[in-house]
């Protein structure tokens, strides 16, 4: 598989990460093509750090590791769904997930 065809409108693309058991978002990071590459070669998440500049694999230093079940890509080629088998929390605050604080906006249930 030729996976710079994910990349062809930037060297950076969302890679949403979601529970497969439950369904639950843990988390979104960005991919590039090497990262992709090694996720797909070692069956672990591997990511691109924008702030570091730099690959990272999830669960490095907290051995919070993410197994993957399956890479989904959208209509665009330009997103990644990725279902992993998440080992520890997601986020790096120790958090399941990275989506765990209060909503900043819900709708009220129309009265029709």
């Amino acid at each position: 598989m030729d996976e710079n065809r994910y990349f062809q409108k930037s060297k950076l693309i969302p890679a949403i990460v979601r529970d497969d058991r439950t369904g639950d978002v843990l988390m979104l990071a960005y991919m590039n093509a090497e990262s992709l590459r090694r996720t797909m070669d070692t069956g672990y998440t591997w990511f691109y750090s924008r702030s570091r500049n730099a690959l990272w694999h999830k669960g490095e230093t907290s051995g919070h590791v993410q197994r993957v079940i399956s890479i989904v890509p959208d209509c665009d080629d330009d997103t990644l769904l990725i279902s992993v088998e998440q080992t520890g929390a997601a986020c790096h605050t120790g958090h399941r997930t990275c989506f765990y604080k209060a909503p900043i906006f819900e709708s009220t249930p129309s009265s029709e």
